[in-house]
Parts: structure tokens; sequence; C-alpha cells
């Protein structure tokens, strides 16, 4: 709950430090003096947006700082966990605001954007505006409504993460298919491309190899007669050959053994050398031998060639990345054939998961009738309480599972509501009066807000258009809500201030050329003070004296 909060140079309030207590605490005060500045204050700590205006004029910044007891909150205390900002039992938030307009957020100390603060609130407090009732003429608010009394939030999440995988699934397959056109188109040019290269038929190792006989057998008469050269002068030159001239150095060498034993070692080498000379002679002769010189060879190396640096300049490669080239084209064709099986399965897909979001809403809408026909019965009943005794009050649901497929389900829903006796049920904002549509909206802002974890509530003038007898049952409702929860209310009802398990009082003084508002905690006394003023205006007599103390003693 609300424990304490500290506001400075915010708007017209210089410094304020409020305690809040368990229970129903009402806050009053004149016309035009603040009562809903606390409230505002409070709602920047929750992520409000904020700007320059709301810093006090002639200061450098505003600053409103408050602190939640945890104690009986876990939904917080997860959250603050989650987020690795938890401070045990207690959640300190800060919101600083510059006369420039910049803003910081602060939640126990640590930096963080405002909408972490405007996440965490919703786990802290609940804010029902004066306005709340024209809101609930819209049908998205009433659906919001229901689905908080209905309490089913994890079918909520289910449906809303089942709805964006299908509309995920069904936007890409959307893509895919206008896509399709483009992709037949490319893939007739892959087709033709892959069909010349495979009829083709390049090896990944085939140009080296063909470009290395092609050049053999192109320089076949030259490569004869040089071999025959070196034949000529290895071995088989009559006059002078380098065989002849070793093996007449051999004989020379062994008669130098013969005189010197050094010289030993040098017939070995030079037995190599004829050795090596005989055996060059031999490859180059058998060389010669297998030497084929076929015309009509050359011819298909000179056709197989040409079809390959032809094809390779088409693709705009060099002829030994053909193979690779003709490699990825197949690939990519086959990735295109891939999309036809693609966009099969997709569809599939996509009907599977549309058929999961169906469930989840039927679930979801199964839910939310259940709920409605409950709300139905209760606000009924308060707006007899409520000095509507012919009231009735019917949530009417509609599911269109055809039509209107949403992240929030299926369904349309309409509040219809019959305040005289045989009058048809019609829209709210069709059938009430201002002061009638004040008082539903304040019966389904209190039955619901029961049923929201939100351990501490706010009701901003929400009794606008209320009086007399019905305030006071008003007051008695409200009261009730406090005894489970802790309720503010600001209110210009004697009978709503009155039923408060205690009562802020709201001053504005000016001086010196500025104006101030404070707030200050009432005593019993002061209180009486106080309702006698609500009562009787600026006259206090002995009657709206015993009046207030009447209403205390009622409440």
């Amino acid at each position: 709950m609300l424990a304490h909060i500290t506001i400075q140079n915010f708007a017209i309030v210089k410094a304020l430090e409020l305690d809040f207590h368990s229970g129903m605490t009402t806050i009053t005060g004149e016309t035009g003096a603040g009562k809903s500045i606390a409230i505002d204050a409070l709602g920047l700590c929750l992520g409000d947006r904020a700007d320059a205006s709301m810093v006090r004029p002639g200061e450098d910044k505003a600053e409103i700082v408050t602190l939640f007891h945890l104690q009986n909150n876990p939904a917080a205390r997860r959250w603050l966990e989650d987020n690795e900002l938890t401070d045990g039992d207690e959640c300190i938030l800060r919101r600083v605001i510059t006369k420039e307009g910049r803003s910081r957020a602060f939640i126990n100390g640590s930096p963080v954007p405002a909408s972490q603060q405007k996440s965490l609130g919703q786990h802290l407090i609940n804010i029902h505006g004066q306005h709340a009732h024209q809101l609930l003429m819209r049908n998205d608010y009433q659906l919001t409504l229901l689905d908080q009394y209905a309490g089913h939030q994890h079918l909520l999440v289910t449906m809303r993460q089942r709805y964006q995988e299908w509309r995920a699934k069904r936007n890409e397959l959307k893509q895919l298919e206008k896509n399709k056109e483009a992709f037949e188109a490319q893939k007739q040019l892959l087709e033709y491309q892959v069909s010349e290269l495979n009829e083709l038929a390049l090896g990944e190792t085939e140009y080296p190899e063909l470009e290395e006989e092609h050049k053999r057998l192109s320089n076949c008469g030259d490569i004869a007669i040089c071999s025959q050269s070196v034949i000529q002068a290895l071995s088989e030159d009559e006059d002078n050959n380098a065989l002849s001239l070793l093996q007449y150095a051999q004989q020379k060498l062994a008669e130098l053994t013969t005189m010197d034993s050094q010289f030993t070692p040098l017939m070995q080498m030079l037995d190599e050398a004829c050795i090596q000379v005989q055996e060059t002679s031999h490859e180059i002769t058998s060389y010669m031998d297998r030497l084929d010189m076929d015309p009509a060879r050359l011819n298909y190396l000179d056709d197989r060639m040409a079809t390959i640096m032809r094809l390779s300049r088409k693709h705009q490669v060099l002829p030994e990345a053909l193979y690779d080239a003709h490699q990825a084209l197949i690939s990519e064709l086959d990735s295109l054939n891939d999309s036809d099986n693609h966009i099969e399965q997709l569809t599939q897909d996509v009907e599977l998961k549309h058929q999961a979001c169906l469930a989840s809403a039927e679930k979801l809408s199964k839910s939310r009738k259940r709920y409605a026909k409950e709300l139905d019965k209760l606000i009924s009943a308060s707006m007899h309480e409520l000095s509507m005794q012919h009231g009735k009050f019917h949530i009417a649901l509609n599911s269109q599972p055809e039509s209107h497929l949403s992240p929030m389900g299926v369904d349309s829903i309409e509040f219809l509501v019959s305040t005289n006796p045989g009058q048809p049920m019609q829209a709210l904002g069709k059938v009430a009066s201002g002061g009638e549509l004040s008082r539903i909206s304040l019966a389904i802002q209190v039955i619901t807000a029961q049923k929201v974890d939100t351990p501490s509530l706010i009701f901003d003038e929400v009794d606008v258009g209320i009086s007399g007898p019905t305030a006071a049952i008003v007051g008695k409702l409200l009261r009730r809500l406090g005894e489970s929860t802790q309720v503010m209310c600001v209110t210009h009802l004697p009978q709503v201030a009155g039923c408060g398990h205690q009562q802020m009082f709201v001053t504005k003084t000016s001086e010196k050329g500025t104006t101030s508002t404070n707030m200050i905690l009432l005593d019993i006394s002061a209180r009486v003070q106080e309702l006698a003023r609500l009562l009787g205006g600026s006259e206090i007599t002995e009657h709206t004296l015993a009046n207030a103390k009447e209403l205390l003693v009622a409440a």
C-alpha cells in the first residue's frame, strides 16, 4: 500500500509530506484548493508524462518521492525481482522534472525509464479519475473492465501470443505469395542456365586438365623435334654424345684409382651420372613412342575449350570458376523449388495457428460470458442501492470468429442498461442521464476494484453528479471496499467524506505574490468542522455541527 509521499516544487505545492494509512482516506477542501494535486504528483511516480509546466514557477526542478509497503503485494515484489530492483518489503519511486522539461525516474534508487515505473505502477495502485464515466462509453474500455473483473490474465496472454504467432505466419505467407510471380521468372532463367551447364557437364578439375592437354597437342611437332635433339645429345649422336663422354671419363678415372685410392669415391659419382643420363634418354624415347599427334582430338579440345570460355564470359566468371558457378546455380534453383513446398507447408502452419487462435478465443469468450452474468447481477443490485430501484444492467457479448479476430479475442461488447420500468435495454450512453451515468460508473468501478489485485485504489471525484441519500450509500460502498484494501477518495460530498477512516484537508494560501497548497490530516474535532463546512457552506451552525457528528457516528 501507499505509505508516504514527499512533494517539492510541484505546481503550486512548495513542500508537502504526507503519511497514508490503510482503510478509506477521504480528501476534501475548497474548490480550486488543489485536492487532486497529490494524485497528479503520484501519477508522475507511476510513469505519467512530465513537462516543464509542472515545476513550480521560479524553481529549478520538481521532485516527488513515494514509499510503498509490499508485504501483501506479491505481484509487485515479483516484478521487482524479475527486473533486479528489489529492496526488501519496501519500494521507493522517485521522479525529478527540471524547469527545461527533462525528466528522470528512479526505482529503489536505480535510474530507470519512465515506462518501467508505469509497468510497476500497475501492481501498486489503481487510479479512477473523475472522467471514468466518459471512458465507460467506449467498448474497448468496457471489455477491459470485464477482463479485469474476470481476472483471466493467463487467457489474455495466451490469446495475444497465439494471435501474434498467427499474424506473423500469415504475413510471411502473404509475402511469399506476393513474390511468387517474380520467383517464377527467376526460376525459368535459372532452369535454362542450369540446363545449359548440365549439357556441358564440366568436371570439377576438368578445365586445367584440358588446358594442359591442349597445350601439349598444339605443340606436338615442336615437342617431337626437341625431344629427338635431347636424345641425340644424350646418347644417340655417333660423333659426340654425353653418354660416350661419360664412359670415356669412367675409363680414365679407373686408371687414376690404380695410381691413387683417393679417386675411388669419385668413381661412384660418375657411375650414377651415367645411369641418370641413360634413364633420361630412355624416358624421353618412351615419351616419343607415346606421343599421339591426333588432329581429331585437338579439334575436340578446341571446341570444348571454346564452349567453356563462352559460358564463362556469359556468367562473368573465370573458366576455372565455372564449375563452382554451376553448382551455385543448382543450389539457387533447388531453393526456389523448395519455396513452392515452403508455401504449401506455411499454408498449413497458418491454418493450424488460426485454429489455435480460435480455440483460445473460445475459452476467453466462455470465461467472459460467465463473469458477464455475474457482473450483470452485481451491478443491477448496486444500481438499486444507488436509488435506481428499477435499474437493470446487462453486458451483451457477441462472438464473431470470422470477422472480429484480434489480440483480445473475437468478442464485441456493449454495456446495456434500463433505468425505468418497461424501458428496453439500450446502450449505456443513450439511456442514462448524467447523474445516472455517474452512479452506474461508480458501481462498476467499486465492484471491479474488489477483484483487482492492486492493493491501493484512488477515486478522484468519481461521485460528481451524486447527492443526498445516494451519496451516503456511495460513502458506505467505498468504506466497505476500504475494509479490504487501501482506498483514497477525493470528494466534495460530506456524506462520502464522513465515511472515511481518516480525512485529509487541502488548503490554499497566497502570500507575497505566491500561492501554496498544503494538505493536513484532520483529527476528530477538525473533521467535524470540515464536514459542517461541506454541509452548510461558509456558515457553520450548531445544526450543521450536529449533522456532521451524526455523519461520523453513522460511518
